[in-house]
């Protein structure tokens, strides 16, 4: 991939790390980083090499701070909203990659950040991570998603709790509440999300995406609908090498080899 200035892409076998790289602003969202993300993020929904993403924040004080408020504070309106839509672009994007993402939350992840991590399917946190929505504090409403995926993630009442507060929170409350998966000490973040991306990657590679795929299409639609949904993508999945590898090694008493991308 081609030489970014605000994130660093490195990739090893089937894992790319994404690491938001602006150390100076505490890893804050501008609008060249965010084009960067996209950028990024695009090149890997084509790349059938790359299995597993994990997106973590330069150096130990923040994943990303947030959005750059310097850069916010001479918005118009319609500028806003722009800003708005881009950070909607790159983090459904995110969200809608083929491969696993994995959020590695290392340091305060506040507004834009807290947004990028729930754009991914998996969050880990360092036990020093911070959390938060402080939109409100400075007259504004989270515009990257919060206020969309907060709710569906920890339910209404909670998101309704921390967006109209503004409070920032620790990584034991964001597990406590549904929003990070596990809680780490700092030194085994990365190798925490390493070792669930293994153990991924030893399953069916159409199965995994597959069930990602319904379980976000599913997401927004209604109960009758998403049970729909996942019977047809249920019945794909006979049509697959993966299937037929995954039951006869079952039988067979072995582990599956599977070769699909």
């Amino acid at each position: 991939m081609s030489d970014y200035k605000n994130i660093l892409v490195a990739t090893k076998d089937s894992i790319t790390t994404i690491t938001i790289n602006r150390p100076a602003a505490m890893n804050a969202l501008d609008s060249a980083t965010l084009t960067e993300l996209g950028d990024v993020v695009a090149r890997l929904a084509d790349n059938k090499s790359i299995r597993a993403v994990i997106i973590t924040g330069a150096g130990d004080k923040a994943f990303v701070a947030g959005a750059d408020l310097a850069a916010m504070s001479t918005m118009t309106a319609e500028q806003g909203r722009d800003f708005s839509i881009l950070g909607h672009t790159v983090f459904d994007a995110i969200e809608d990659l083929p491969q696993v993402v994995i959020a590695a939350v290392n340091g305060y992840a506040l507004g834009g950040g807290c947004e990028l991590a729930m754009a991914c399917d998996i969050r880990i946190a360092s036990e020093t991570a911070k959390f938060g929505q402080p939109e409100v504090t400075y007259g504004i409403i989270p515009g990257f998603g919060g206020t969309q995926r907060l709710a569906r993630l920890v339910g209404k009442g909670i998101a309704k709790q921390y967006i109209y507060t503004g409070a920032m929170f620790d990584a034991a409350e964001a597990y406590r509440i549904g929003l990070v998966n596990i809680v780490t000490k700092p030194e085994e973040l990365i190798p925490t999300a390493e070792a669930m991306v293994q153990k991924i990657l030893k399953k069916s590679p159409l199965a995994v995406s597959s069930a990602k795929d319904a379980i976000n299409k599913g997401f927004e639609m209604t109960l009758g609908q998403g049970m729909y949904y996942e019977a047809q993508a249920f019945g794909v999945c006979f049509a697959t090498d993966d299937q037929k590898e995954g039951m006869k090694a079952f039988l067979e008493k072995r582990k599956p080899v599977f070769k699909s991308k």
